[in-house]
């Protein structure tokens, strides 16, 4: 196999960059050119039509045939006069990525290009090779995919996709998206609320998303030479290079050209298909590089993130380039994270994390920054959980990542306005007090929206005007995450509310019945606030004493989805049955026995089949010039040291592959899908992986460079 790592050396060595030229001096030409959005639809549909979708978008409200009949008409014709042939309904299955049937406008039966609203609002896939947990047989095959026209129809290729949500014959959620809309209208009801305590003309409250996208770069030659990356998204084995990360010049440094082509050219390919892409740069390991978008409305942003990621890794093919996102590619380097900033923004165009000059504002503003700590405090196994994936588990705790601790960051500023709003909650308050100036509120300073540090080392940290969830892994859909803590924040403003109505009907003025709810929660929810070194063996013990969940592991954290005070939350906001629910635990179980399965073989397949013959045969080639040394009376110890640490390797790989594929046997016999996942997790990827994978690197570097199967790591990350 050494060949096809030279040859694809050989072909990395021919490579130039592909040029790319900007369709225009100014991206504002044509941004979005490819999106059916409200533009579109204000310049096609007529102003009765339009104000009605319009109407029904910002209230959630069902569109009637006759609506949704003319949108379908104009979409058509939109979409055909740029080349559009077909249609599809695009929805996010519970497989971690996109799916998409494409149905022909023309129709030949009459000979012409038809579609028709029915077309648009319902179709009926089949279902029966998606995941469901449970929900449905594999006989069952019937499906349906739903439009969601709060996201704009987009055109990718010739081909019109319209965002859809994908629910069972009877009716439940077999997607990421359903949940995701559930739990933002939740949080839109719940916020309104509590925002009318202050401000009687908010409406409607939309939380927004911005997801930085990390990601590596290789090249595909490269790539397609080491089967592991191929088949499972990440390397098993590969020594760590004499230079990795540690030199810190890859931050921000200049970026290589054919990466930069690369770059330059999906962005124009994002910009197009309504995807606001601003901001490229290195990461901090080799190979490694981020795109941050604006903000978005949640649902949009993660329809767009969804869609970048398929743009990316479309475009990369174009120049030769392998775009990866698991979240822990290579061992020992930075992984790749998504880290989802949050905010929730009111129909008035306030930020509720923004702290302003005023203190009637301000107090709103507390309102909602103690109000999500407490929901934190009260859902941290629930939000560890919403953020467990297979690769995640490679990545939480690392030297780059946050850990699996659940905490919250605040920075200094903020831990002193809370201190202080705590301590002086029992100060007396005359009626013609200023109630704002006694209690300190009336000197949050604007400033605070640069002086608030960053954390790192946090998973879920404020940033001055929003607050940022670290944790959430590079592959992930962040659906997922957002679902959970767009659900636990509508509960905690729920429950602010009740408590705050209580007290005003027990006769005390508003605005101290909301300062002594807050400092009540404040109290509370101490525990889960941390401004040190969340990597520190120091916090491990710290969370401990403060019983914060430390679950490391992907198996044992999704238990937090089954809990009765789990399962309720959801139920009790229409986010997701109890039935959903479990569904969707019971479908990343089997996904993450299958993706550790995968990860077994492939150890299996390269150990046995590729590593452990070139050693043996290396190791004949040491035996032959032991002998011909002892023949000519030269001293052989160092090659016979050798020899011997190469068997040792030998052994230990066989040994532990062998006793693996018989641990697995076992495993997959038994039915219980959870205590299968638990074997998968703690009999075999925890007791083998790092076992075979140390005696591999070992060998690699015991192994005659020209000898040696796979692509070397400083061959990947350092060669473009």
């Amino acid at each position: 196999m050494a060949h096809l790592r030279f040859d694809a050396l050989k072909k990395l060595s021919e490579r130039t960059p592909v040029h790319v030229d900007m369709p225009g001096p100014n991206v504002s030409k044509f941004y979005g050119e490819l999106v059916f959005g409200s533009e579109q639809m204000r310049g096609t549909l007529a102003p009765a039509v339009f104000k009605k979708v319009s109407q029904a978008i910002k209230n959630h409200e069902k569109i009637d045939e006759a609506t949704a009949d003319a949108v379908a008409s104009a979409a058509k014709s939109w979409a055909m006069a740029k080349g559009a042939s077909h249609f599809t309904h695009w929805f996010q299955p519970m497989t971690g990525g996109t799916a998409e049937k494409h149905d022909s406008f023309f129709d030949a039966l009459s000979g012409i290009e038809k579609f028709k609203g029915s077309e648009l609002v319902q179709q009926e896939p089949d279902a029966s090779s998606f995941p469901s947990g449970g929900i449905r047989s594999t006989f069952e095959a019937r499906g349906y995919t739903a439009w969601d026209p709060t996201s704009p129809m987009f055109l990718y290729g010739t081909t019109l996709c319209i965002p859809t949500v994908f629910v069972s014959y009877t009716g439940e959620t077999l997607d990421a998206k359903a949940p995701l809309l559930k739990a933002l209208k939740a949080v839109d009801l719940a916020a309104v609320k509590v925002c009318q305590l202050f401000d009687k003309d908010i409406q409607h409250v939309v939380a927004s998303l911005g997801a930085e996208q990390e990601y590596f770069v290789v090249d595909k030659a490269l790539f397609d030479a080491r089967p592991d990356l191929v088949m499972a998204g990440r390397s098993v084995f590969g020594h760590a290079p004499a230079r990795g990360q540690q030199m810190e010049d890859h931050y921000f440094g200049s970026i290589p050209p054919r990466v930069y082509e690369f770059m330059k050219d999906f962005e124009i390919e994002a910009w197009k298909l309504g995807i606001p892409v601003r901001t490229r740069h290195n990461e901090v390991a080799p190979s490694q590089f981020e795109v941050a978008p604006l903000f978005e409305e949640v649902n949009v942003a993660n329809d767009h993130n969804q869609l970048m990621m398929d743009v990316m890794m479309r475009v990369g093919e174009k120049h030769n380039l392998k775009i990866i996102f698991h979240e822990k590619p290579f061992a020992g380097l930075n992984g790749s994270g998504k880290h989802n900033n949050w905010s929730l923004i009111t129909d008035t165009g306030v930020n509720l994390y923004a702290p302003t000059s005023s203190a009637r504002d301000n107090l709103m503003f507390l309102t909602f920054f103690i109000t999500t700590i407490k929901a934190v405090h009260e859902h941290a196994d629930l939000l560890r959980a919403s953020i467990a994936t297979p690769g995640n588990d490679f990545r939480l705790g690392a030297n780059e990542a946050p850990p699996a601790i659940m905490s919250v960051f605040i920075g200094s500023q903020m831990t002193a306005v809370l201190d202080e709003l705590e301590k002086k909650g029992n100060v007396k308050i005359e009626k013609g007090d200023n109630m704002y100036m006694k209690l300190g509120i009336d000197q949050i300073p604007e400033i605070i929206l640069d002086a608030t540090d960053r954390n790192r080392t946090s998973p879920f940290a404020f940033t001055g005007n929003k607050f940022e969830f670290r944790a959430v892994g590079g592959s992930d859909n962040c659906g997922t995450a957002m679902t959970a803590l767009n659900t636990i924040v509508a509960d905690q403003l729920e429950k602010f509310f009740e408590a705050v109505s209580k007290e005003i009907e027990k006769g005390e003025e508003k605005r101290l019945a909301i300062v002594n709810v807050l400092r009540k929660y404040i109290k509370e929810s101490k525990d889960v606030r941390f401004e040190g070194d969340g990597y520190s063996e120091e916090w491990v013990k710290e969370a401990a004493k403060r019983k914060l969940g430390n679950v490391k592991n992907m198996v044992h954290a999704l238990d937090a989805y089954t809990t009765k005070k789990s399962a309720d939350l959801f139920e009790k906001h229409g986010v997701m049955s109890h039935k959903e629910n479990e569904a969707r635990v019971e479908i990343k179980l089997e996904s993450y026995i299958k993706r550790v399965q995968i990860e077994a073989r492939v150890i299996g397949d390269l150990a046995m089949n590729h590593i452990v013959p070139t050693a043996i045969n290396y190791q004949t080639k040491l035996i032959e010039n032991a002998n011909g040394l002892k023949g000519l009376g030269v001293d052989n110890k160092t090659v016979v040291q050798t020899i011997k640490e190469i068997s040792g390797h030998i052994d230990t790989i066989k040994n532990n592959v062998r006793a693996m594929i018989e641990e697995r046997k076992r495993i997959n016999k038994v039915t219980d899908t959870h205590k299968r996942a638990i074997g998968y997790c703690d009999d075999i990827k925890e007791k083998y992986f790092e076992v075979i994978r140390d005696a591999v690197d070992k060998l690699e570097l015991l192994v005659d460079n020209e000898d040696w199967p796979l692509v070397k790591y400083r061959e990947l990350l350092f060669l473009r």
